[in-house]
C-alpha cells in the first residue's frame, strides 16, 4: 500500500517552530504568479469547472465515484459526489452519507490528536519519543528519535512494508504489531525526510498511551464528535448500518470495474484506516482554517494550527518541504499544504491555503487510472484558483546524471534497479527523465534547477526539480515530493 502523496513527475503519466532545513533558492527563478483572478469569480465558477473535469475523467481514467468538498471563508463552496459507490448496484455517491476511505489524509487527524497531547503539556516537541513509549526504539548514530522528527518524517527509518490485508483476521492490534516491527534504521534522525508510516503511527501510539483511551475512541471523542463528523471513524469493523454505505473499491479489468474485498491497515491505524465522507471533510478543513474552531467547538489553539501549517524541514535548498504532518504544496503565492492518500484502491487528496481561508478535498475510488484522475484534478483546480506561468529558461553546464533511487522503500528487500529514476542530458541546458518506461523532458531554469516540458493547462501548476547534496551524494528532489528524496547510485 501506499499512503502518501506522489503528483505528477512525467508528462506521460498526465498526473516549530523548528529551524527549516530549506536553504534560499538563490540562483533559480521560481515559477511566476500569473495575474490574479478573484476569488469570488475563480469560486464562482469552480464547481462547473469540477463538474467538466471530473465527467471527463469518469470516461477516460477508469473512475468508478468520486467526491469533491471545497470550503472557503467559514462556508462549504460545494460537496458534491460523483458516479457511482457502488456500480453493480448503481448506488451513486452522495456527499454527505457515502463513506470513502481517505489513506494518508487519516494522518492529519493523528497530528490533531498528537498537537493536543502537546497543548496539555503531556509530550514536548523536543523529546526523545522512548519518554513516551513502553517499548524502545534505538538511538542511532547517538541521535534518538524526537517527536518533532515524527511531524517531519525525518526519523531516519526504513519503509514498513506487509501493512495491509484482505483477510480481518490477520489485523492484530497496531500497538502490538509496532513492538516486534521496528523499522531498520537507515540514517540519523532529523537528516533527511522520508515518508514514514511507522513514525506516523508512532504517533498515535503516544497519543493512545498518554490519554489513557484506545485511539480510535480517542478521536471520535476529541476531533470527530466534537466537529460534527459523526461518520468519521478509524475502525475498520463498521456497523452494519455504516458498512451499507461504504464506497467500494475497484480494479478495471478487460473494460469492466470488478469489486474488490475491502483493505485492513489496522496494524497502522492512526497512519490510515479512517473512513469519512466528503461532508466531513468539509467540517475538518473549516476547523483547520478557523483556527482549531468550528462553531462552539475548539480542538486545537490558533498557536497549534499556525505550528501545524508552518514549514519544518525540507530535503532540497529551495524547494517544498514538509509543514508538521501537512507537506507544503506551494511555498508562497498562497502558502498551500496539505496530504495526500493513496490505499489500493482509493486516492484521494486534501489541500488547504490558510492564508485565503481555503481548501478542498478529493476522493475517488476505481481502476489504476483513477490514482491519475486524483492528481489530475487536484492540479486542475491549484492552477484555475491560483494560476501560474513558467520560469524563465536559463543556460548553463548539465548536473550529476545517472541513475537514481528513491529513499523511501523496504531495505530488507532488494532494491529493483529498473525503478531507479534515469536522468541524461539533452541539448544545452535539457534533461529527460525516465521512471519505469515514461519520458519527461526538463529545462534548466536557475542552478541545478529544471522546470518539467509540458503542455500543462494554463496557469500550471509546473513541476520543479533540483539537484543537490555533495560529490559522495549528489540527490535530487521534486517540488511535488517533498516527502522523499533520490541518491545518485550509478553515474
Amino acid at each position: 500500500m501506499v499512503l502518501l502523496t506522489r503528483r505528477r513527475i512525467f508528462a506521460a503519466a498526465a498526473v516549530s517552530l523548528l529551524a527549516s532545513g530549506a536553504a534560499p533558492l538563490t540562483a533559480a527563478t521560481p515559477p511566476r504568479a500569473s495575474a490574479a483572478v478573484p476569488m469570488s469569480s475563480a469560486l464562482a465558477s469552480l464547481p462547473a469547472f469540477i463538474d467538466g473535469v471530473v465527467a471527463e475523467q469518469i470516461a477516460t481514467r477508469e473512475v468508478a465515484g468520486a467526491v469533491v468538498t471545497v470550503v472557503h471563508d467559514g462556508r462549504v463552496v460545494m460537496s458534491r459526489g460523483y458516479g457511482f459507490a457502488d456500480v453493480g448496484r448503481a448506488i451513486p455517491v452522495d456527499p454527505a452519507r457515502t463513506l470513502f476511505r481517505p489513506g494518508s489524509v487519516s494522518k492529519l487527524f493523528t497530528w490533531v490528536a498528537l498537537m493536543q497531547q502537546i497543548e496539555q503539556g503531556k509530550v514536548s516537541m523536543d523529546a526523545d519519543v522512548n519518554r513516551y513509549l513502553d517499548f524502545v526504539i534505538p538511538p542511532f548514530e547517538g541521535k534518538p528519535v524526537l517527536v518533532s522528527d515524527l511531524f517531519a518524517h525525518t526519523p531516519g527509518m526504513s519503509d514498513s512494508s506487509g501493512i495491509s490485508t484482505d483477510d480481518p483476521a490477520k489485523v492484530e492490534p497496531f500497538t502490538k504489531w509496532m513492538k516486534t516491527h521496528i523499522p531498520k534504521r537507515i540514517w540519523a534522525p532529523g537528516t533527511e525526510t522520508s515518508y514514514s508510516n511507522y513514525g506516523a503511527a508512532l504517533a498515535g501510539y503516544i497519543v493512545q498511551r498518554l490519554s489513557g483511551e484506545p485511539f480510535a475512541d480517542y478521536t471520535e471523542r476529541h476531533i470527530f464528535k466534537p466537529l460534527g463528523m459523526t461518520s468519521t471513524t478509524f475502525r475498520e469493523d463498521l456497523p452494519p448500518a455504516m458498512r451499507q454505505r461504504a464506497a467500494l473499491g475497484y480494479r478495471f479489468e478487460e473494460g469492466r470495474l470488478l469489486p474488490q474485498p475491502v483493505e485492513y491497515y489496522g496494524v497502522i491505524m492512526p497512519a490510515g484506516s479512517a473512513s469519512a465522507p466528503g461532508a466531513d471533510m468539509s467540517r475538518f478543513m473549516l476547523a483547520m482554517l478557523g483556527g482549531g474552531q468550528l462553531g462552539g467547538a475548539r480542538i486545537l489553539s490558533p498557536a497549534s494550527v499556525r505550528l501545524l501549517f508552518s514549514d519544518s524541514f525540507a530535503n532540497a535548498p529551495g524547494l517544498e518541504g514538509m509543514a508538521h504532518g501537512f507537506m507544503v504544496h506551494r511555498l508562497s503565492d498562497p502558502h498551500l499544504v496539505g496530504h495526500g492518500g493513496n490505499t489500493r484502491d482509493f486516492h484521494s487528496n486534501l489541500v488547504l491555503a490558510p492564508s485565503l481561508g481555503f481548501g478542498f478535498f478529493i476522493s475517488m475510488t476505481g481502476g489504476e487510472g483513477s490514482y491519475l484522475a486524483r492528481t489530475e484534478l487536484t492540479e486542475a483546480i491549484i492552477g484555475r484558483m491560483f494560476p501560474r506561468q513558467p520560469a524563465p529558461r536559463q543556460a548553463g553546464p548539465p548536473p550529476r546524471t545517472g541513475s537514481y533511487r528513491v529513499n523511501r522503500r523496504d531495505y530488507d528487500i532488494p532494491a529493483k534497479p529498473e525503478r531507479d529514476l534515469k536522468v541524461t542530458a539533452g541539448a544545452p541546458g535539457e534533461l529527460k527523465l525516465e521512471l519505469s518506461g515514461r519520458v519527461s523532458q526538463w529545462q534548466r531554469i536557475g542552478d541545478d534547477t529544471y522546470e518539467q516540458v509540458t503542455g500543462a493547462r494554463a496557469g500550471g501548476p509546473y513541476e520543479r526539480l533540483r539537484f543537490y547534496g555533495d560529490e559522495r551524494d549528489p540527490r535530487l528532489s521534486f517540488s511535488s515530493q517533498p516527502h522523499v528524496a533520490y541518491h545518485l547510485i550509478r553515474p
